[in-house]
């Protein structure tokens, strides 16, 4: 055959084989999976935190409060303070009408400088008496006065002297009379017990004020604050109870100063769990400020979240809580499975864990500085063995 005619034949051929071979690699291009985008962090050295946290909110306290009440029922005469004052320790806050008392006072008064002038009286016709037995015992001597006289004298003087005594005693007991009487109008009568603000009052001056009787409660006349001593009360699961201990660090946040945190220290653990129906056993504890001027002017009930810091490691590798592959702050106990992107695949390695919280676990087995660990587990397609490509919004570490 001649070489002309066999060339377009070849070319012909190579076509036709080609044609088929082009297609299904096209196919197999479109048809592969694609690469998942993965968001991932390096793995860095850095602190781990060992914490545990309030299950519902915690509240700003003040060291000392108390809502005061009369101890007698009356109508309102004075009120010498308004809500916001700031008040000393005695000074008066509320007084009941108790025009009754105070005759009843000034009564008891004039009975005392009554029972004062009689002890003149009778204190003085007893030092006559004794003189005048003096004088008598003499001429008694002389032969002058029988014996039945001087007896006489004698029992006249005795009498003197114990009229004396009754009056001394009568003026104590108006002086305790008075005593009473000027105690008994202290239950009309509210003064400030220690130096604070006063937060609430409830009732106006003519209103009848009410005291709370046993088991009835009340709203309190004066609700007072020392709110230069503040700390924060929050209740822990009692799972975390055991491992709380005085003294140890914590970080305090507020509500009302968001992006803040305040150091602080537990001062006390509650010798008791508290039960609250539809709600998990919990244990409140009270922590203090290490410096609550840094936060400026807080409000009592304000709402607090406290962090006890129960250990910190500085310098450990670690990597984000929420890369372990097994549930929980620690992976399965202290150990855990991560995900690593490496040459374009996802490789599944065990590691071992330390300390740990909601946000950082440390590794102390299983990984180097400088790995990159993939930390968007819950997107679609993200397993071991998978095509993976780092997302761009993966952070820079």
């Amino acid at each position: 055959m001649p070489e002309r005619a066999v060339r377009p034949w070849i070319r012909r051929a190579l076509i036709a084989l080609g044609l088929p071979a082009l297609a299904a690699a096209a196919v197999w291009w479109l048809g592969r999976p694609k690469p998942v985008p993965v968001l991932v962090e390096t793995v860095s050295r850095g602190s781990v935190e060992a914490s545990v946290a309030n299950t519902r909110a915690g509240t700003v306290e003040a060291c000392q409060r108390t809502r005061l009440s009369t101890i007698a029922g009356g109508r309102i005469e004075v009120l010498a303070v308004k809500e916001g004052d700031r008040v000393k320790k005695g000074q008066l806050l509320m007084r009941l009408w108790s025009d009754d008392q105070r005759a009843e006072k000034a009564y008891a008064r004039a009975q005392l400088e009554t029972t004062r002038k009689r002890v003149a009286e009778a204190c003085t016709l007893a030092g006559l008496a004794r003189r005048e037995l003096q004088r008598q015992q003499q001429l008694f001597e002389q032969g002058f006065i029988s014996e039945g006289g001087l007896d006489t004298v004698r029992a006249q003087a005795d009498a003197r002297s114990a009229a004396c005594a009754t009056a001394r005693s009568d003026v104590a007991q108006a002086q305790a009379r008075v005593d009473l009487v000027g105690t008994a109008s202290q239950r009309t009568v509210l003064v400030a017990p220690f130096d604070g603000t006063v937060a609430k009052i409830v009732g106006e001056v003519g209103e009848y004020s009410t005291p709370s009787p046993p088991g009835v409660a009340m709203p309190p006349a004066i609700d007072l604050i020392d709110d230069s001593c503040l700390y924060v009360a929050a209740p822990m699961d009692e799972v975390d109870a055991p491992k709380i201990r005085v003294g140890q660090p914590v970080r305090i946040t507020l509500d009302a100063l968001p992006g803040r945190s305040f150091a602080g220290k537990v001062r006390r653990v509650a010798p008791y769990v508290t039960a609250v129906e539809k709600q998990a056993r919990t244990v409140e504890i009270e922590a203090d400020f290490d410096d609550a001027a840094s936060a400026g002017r807080l409000l009592v009930g304000y709402s607090a979240d406290v962090e006890v810091i129960l250990d910190r490691r500085d310098g450990v590798l670690r990597v984000p809580s929420s890369a372990l592959l097994q549930g929980g702050r620690q992976g399965s106990g202290p150990t855990g499975r991560v995900l690593l992107l490496q040459d374009g695949r996802l490789v599944e390695r065990a590691v071992k864990t330390g300390l740990a919280n909601w946000e950082h676990t440390e590794i102390t087995q299983g990984l180097q500085g400088g790995e990159r660990i993939v930390t968007s587990l819950d997107r679609a397609g993200v397993a071991a063995g998978a095509a993976a490509v780092a997302d761009a919004a993966s952070a820079p570490k």
